[in-house]
């Protein structure tokens, strides 16, 4: 059996902002042979790029390092940042106007999950995504 990964990696500092990683990550997303047939899939992907973008940026005042890669059975995104704080999903009151992003990248992704760096300031979420026609691991 023959496996097939690729992947991509950029930065993406705060004055590049949310909208281009999105628009790189599409780009990159548009390659795979199935991304055509799965919008719905693309669209949460892109969701949660704009998201862990976001939360770099806004809670850890930091660059975003996004790396998208596919290994033949997901699609991993994950993004890196400065602040080693791992975020804990709480509810957001009904007067919020933030807070639901951990929340939303729960609800979209098959799975996800945040790690410290061991070695240096800082934490990586990833998210995990199948395309349709792969079972699903999220509970």
């Amino acid at each position: 059996m023959v496996i097939r990964a690729v992947g991509w990696a950029r930065s993406f500092p705060v004055h590049l902002g949310v909208r281009e990683a999105r628009r790189w990550c599409l780009a990159h997303l548009k390659t795979l042979e199935w991304s055509e047939d799965a919008p719905d899939t693309v669209h949460s992907i892109l969701l949660t790029v704009s998201e862990l973008v976001t939360n770099a940026h806004v809670h850890a005042h930091s660059s975003a390092q996004l790396v998208l890669a596919w290994d033949g059975c997901c699609v991993h995104v994950s993004v890196a940042d400065g602040d080693p704080e791992l975020p804990a999903p709480k509810p957001a009151s009904t007067r919020a106007t933030s807070g639901r992003g951990l929340a939303i990248i729960d609800a979209l992704a098959d799975r996800w999950e945040a790690h410290a760096h061991p070695c240096h300031t800082g934490k990586t979420i990833t998210a995990c995504f199948q395309p349709p026609g792969r079972p699903s691991s999220h509970a």
